[in-house]
């Protein structure tokens, strides 16, 4: 299932509760891009994009109601997979300092800490937070 970029905004709403969701707009233009990947389902989702031998996590969600239920981990392995077959060798993303059980999901799927953006994250009060680097070999 490939859900719209309204729904994949709706969704990350739901979901990103520890910061600023994407947009509509912004979705609809990653996912225009040629070597943006998408894996989907109706209640979550792994956005990157796959260039040369590397790929990014851009956003992973899943509705509030279904997390904790192995759907996160199903769609990571799914991206991976896929990321994989375009040729990618190893997976990155960044994961906010604050959002610790993101953190211990992405250990539990063989993602270790490769680096750290001081301030990278700015909340609606005007605070910010580190990102965490992270990284996982596919090969």
């Amino acid at each position: 299932m490939r859900l719209s970029a309204e729904e994949l905004a709706a969704l990350s709403a739901r979901a990103y509760i520890h910061m600023h969701p994407w947009s509509a707009s912004a979705f609809a233009g990653t996912l225009e891009q040629p070597a943006s990947l998408l894996v989907s389902e109706a209640d979550g989702f792994v956005l990157g994009l796959v260039v040369l031998d590397e790929a990014e996590i851009l956003a992973l969600a899943t509705d509030p109601a279904q997390q904790r239920q192995g759907l996160g981990r199903r769609l990571l392995q799914a991206f991976e997979v896929a990321a994989q077959a375009r040729g990618a060798e190893t997976v990155f993303l960044e994961v906010a300092a604050a959002n610790i059980p993101a953190q211990a999901f992405y250990s539990a799927c063989g993602y270790t800490l490769s680096g750290r953006r001081k301030g990278y994250y700015r909340h609606a009060d005007g605070s910010r937070d580190d990102a965490l680097l992270m990284r996982r070999a596919l090969t």
